[in-house]
């Protein structure tokens, strides 16, 4: 008898388990109503940690426009 012949004798109950087991599972309903309530999300901190530099870099823009609109403001005004 071949060698592959018996090499595939063997493992022909452990494919058929697993094509079983596959099938099992494919059909498995899932469950009605989860059973624990869902975890908040824990990015906030992360989030935060991102959005407070930016936003500070926002702010000091702005500053720096409004600075500046008024400065023109006052040249234009002085006549220049």
């Amino acid at each position: 008898m071949p060698m592959s012949s018996l090499i595939w004798r063997a493992r022909r109950p452990c494919a058929a388990v697993a094509v079983a087991a596959f099938a099992c599972a494919a059909c498995t309903p899932p469950p009605d109503a989860p059973t624990e309530k869902p975890v908040e999300p824990q990015s906030t901190q992360l989030r935060d940690a991102i959005r407070e530099p930016l936003d500070t870099a926002r702010d000091a823009q702005r500053t720096l426009d409004d600075n500046a609109a008024r400065q023109r403001r006052a040249i234009d005004d002085a006549g220049g």
